[in-house]
Order: C-alpha cells, then structure tokens, then sequence
C-alpha cells in the first residue's frame, strides 16, 4: 500500500470516526445519567436528517438559517420524547423504560416512513463542507477536516460543562448516586431533560455532517449508524464522555483501514463493529475508560 492511500484511509477513517463520536456521546451522557440506553437515539440523528430536507429542499431556506433552525427542532424533538416516552416512567422498573425506548423507536422511524415515504431521497447540498481539497494524490471535502474539529470542541465544551458548571455538577451527581441527588435537593428533571437536549443537539450537528459526506436521507438511516456509536459508546467505557470519542475514533479508524489492508473483508465491514464489540465485553466488560463498578447489597 502506498504512503498516499494510507493517508487517505486515515484522514475518512478521522472523519468518520468523530461522526460515530459526536452521536456516541448522546448514548453515554443519558446512560450515564439514568443507566438508560436510549434506542431511539439514532432515529433523532435521522429526524434531524428529514427537518434540513424540509428547510433547505422544501422552504427554500439558506444553509445559514435551516442549520439552526435544524438544530433546535431536533433539541426540542428530544425533549418532547424525553417528557412523553421517558418521564412518565422515571420510577419504573428499568425494563419497562427500555421497552418504552425501543417503542420510541420504532414511532419515529414509522411516523418519517408515513410522512416521507421509504424511498431514498437526496441530502440538500451544502457547497462549502462539500468541495473537494486535493493534496497531491489525497483528496477530501471540507467536512472531512471540520469534523474532527467540531468533535474536539464539542468534547472540550462538554468537559468544562460538566467539571466546571453547577449543571455540571448536578449531573455528576445524579450519575453517581440517583435518590439521593433527588434527596439533597438537585431537580432530577430538570437535569435529565438537559442531558436529553444536549444529546438531541450533538445528534444534529452529527446529521448535518453526516449528510454533507453520504447525501442520502431514509427512514431507517439512523439504524446502522446508531448501532455503532452505540458500539463505541461501550468500547470507550459507556458513561464516559471521553471513552466515548476514543471509542468512536477507534471504531471510525479501524474500518476503511480493514479494508485497505483486507479488500475481500468489504463485505464485513458493519461485522467488523460487532465482533470488535463482543471481543471487548470478554476481555474489558466496562471499556477502554469505563470504571468497574459494583452493586452494593
């Protein structure tokens, strides 16, 4: 393999790897908070995909305006699930809210199938993340490089929100130790529908660059890409803002490499995801940054 396709490789592999980042870490800040594994967390990522469709395609708005607005239909989106599919069942048995999770789900990807058809349709064009760089024999659009950086601020953001603000602090708390947070006084809805907000937002921000480097918008978009920054998520150390943009770019990285050095592995890609799942569940059950943790009897 030359030196030019190995740089190739690695700079999608980059790219791709803070997409898979950026929605992990809506996975790990909910877990994290309500030991929750929200399912339809890939299926806002896909929301968000149909709403720039709308604003861009279907009112004729300018990338500078349906780019907000895209953001906070997805954060209220979010927040509306929050309220309808998980509140109602804040004292339940944790099974019960998981079936609700997977029910939420299936609602948004039936509700987009029924208001937008399941047929594919294009992703709006946004000329300045999609023109194309080239450097010798190496060539990458504009969003290939504003990925990363976007990832990295985010998580630098998100480091200083929960380590150096009051919200940050409630959150920390609600992780550790649920009741009695709610016995000391902090407003657990209040905390959880943040948390929700944020992880609704990163899934938007993640489906705009998303559809500016694979411009194809499905019912069932989210699917793949949710399970495997769900994979991430749990390879970084579920729970772990860092673990989960490790695991992310781990994961990211390690696909078009497979296929660079393993052409005839193509087909294996998306198993590629899981096994490296299964491998790390047998040798580090809480992930690359997870702390083991026990239940107290």
């Amino acid at each position: 393999m030359s030196a030019d396709i190995f740089i190739q490789h690695l700079i999608n592999g980059l790219s791709l790897g803070s997409l898979y980042a950026l929605i992990a870490i809506g996975y790990t800040m909910v877990y994290g908070i309500l030991l929750l594994i929200n399912f339809a967390h890939g299926d806002v990522f896909m929301m968000a995909g149909y709403f720039m469709l709308v604003t861009m395609a279907g009112l004729g708005l300018p990338v500078y305006v349906s780019v907000p607005l895209v953001l906070l239909m997805t954060v209220i989106l979010g927040a509306l699930l929050e309220k309808a599919a998980y509140k109602p069942l804040r004292d339940a048995p944790r099974m019960s809210i998981m079936i609700s999770a997977i029910g939420a789900s299936y609602l948004l990807e039936n509700l987009a199938i029924y208001i937008f058809t399941g047929v594919p349709k294009g992703y709006p064009n946004i000329p300045f993340l999609t023109r194309v760089v080239n450097f010798g024999a190496v060539s990458f659009q504009i969003v290939t490089v504003v990925t990363p950086i976007i990832t990295v601020a985010i998580l630098i953001g998100l480091m200083f929100l929960v380590h150096h603000t009051k919200m940050g602090m409630a959150m920390r708390a609600v992780s550790k130790d649920y009741e009695t947070a709610r016995l000391m006084g902090i407003k657990i809805n209040r905390v959880i529908s943040v948390t929700f907000g944020i992880g609704s937002f990163l899934a938007a921000i993640g489906s705009v660059l998303w559809g500016a480097k694979y411009p194809s918008i499905f019912p069932l978009v989210g699917m793949m890409p949710g399970l495997k920054c769900f994979i991430a998520a749990v390879f970084g150390g579920i729970g772990n803002i860092p673990g989960a943009v490790l695991g992310g770019l781990i994961l990211g990285i390690s696909e078009p490499m497979l296929i660079a050095f393993f052409p005839k592995m193509t087909g294996y890609r998306d198993a590629f995801a899981f096994a490296l799942l299964i491998i790390m569940l047998i040798v580090k059950p809480s992930g690359l940054l997870g702390e083991k943790t026990t239940d107290k009897v």
